[in-house]
């Protein structure tokens, strides 16, 4: 018979443990500005046919640890919870993040709600001491806007 853990007339619920595991060390790309971070991104949203919200997670050094997609959307939008932002980069002990997302449409000027996106990503990092360093927005053919200028 399984044995039930009780503490006065409550049962316990079971206990999980989370680990994250590494696959992969191999060569993590090591990034030093806005253009090495949007080609990343472009390899990773090329064929995307909506609207994807990512978070590309950085160790001290600026090295990608790795890219966790936040939300999937429609043609033009996409939720986005800071929430869900920060959940895998507090699981990879990251120091950093960049996220960043596709324009379908090919347009990569910043629409009002990317900025207030952006601005609330911010406050919500700086809260859990994991910087964001910059907001990018990728389009066809790999072009792209930093929103990092944009503060």
């Amino acid at each position: 018979m399984a044995q039930r853990n009780f503490v006065g007339d409550f049962l316990l619920p079971p206990v999980y443990r989370i680990q994250l595991v590494r696959e992969n060390k191999g060569d993590r790309p090591l990034l030093n500005g806005p253009s090495e971070a949007a080609s990343v991104i472009w390899k990773y949203l090329e064929h995307a046919d909506r609207e994807y919200f990512v978070s590309m997670m950085l160790d001290s050094a600026s090295r990608v640890i790795g890219i966790n997609t936040v939300s999937i959307g429609t043609l033009d939008c996409c939720l986005v919870s800071p929430r869900e932002v920060f959940k895998a980069a507090i699981l990879a002990n990251a120091a950093s993040i960049i996220v960043a997302h596709n324009h379908p449409s090919g347009d990569v000027r910043p629409s009002q709600e990317d900025l207030a996106v952006t601005k609330s990503l911010r406050k919500a990092g700086t809260l859990l001491e994991i910087e964001v360093l910059d907001h990018i927005i990728v389009g066809d053919g790999g072009v792209y806007t930093s929103l990092c200028w944009h503060r």
